[in-house]
């Protein structure tokens, strides 16, 4: 069994809060639409819901905080990573 490459793995999770971050930012009415898809699973009447303007401003600016978070834990993988190489490099 081999070891997982946990930088790797926290890049790419990095780069996939990023990718989300932005989506939900952009388009805070797709969250709005798939939350009441969810709700509409398991409740009556579902459909009938609909979003309040200051939903979609919370939702965007989870978005932004998202990708925020995401950007930042890439950069400091990166330069992580450089430190790692340049210690190795002594």
């Amino acid at each position: 069994m081999g070891v997982m490459n946990t930088d790797r793995c926290r890049k790419v999770g990095s780069l996939m809060a990023i990718g989300q971050g932005i989506v939900t930012a952009l388009a805070p009415g797709l969250s709005a639409k798939l939350t009441k898809k969810l709700v509409g699973k398991n409740f009556e009447n579902a459909d009938a819901l609909e979003a309040k303007p200051a939903y979609r401003r919370q939702t965007r600016a989870f978005g932004i905080g998202l990708a925020a978070a995401g950007i930042a834990g890439y950069v400091i993988e990166h330069v992580a990573a450089d430190t790692a190489s340049d210690d190795t490099d002594e």
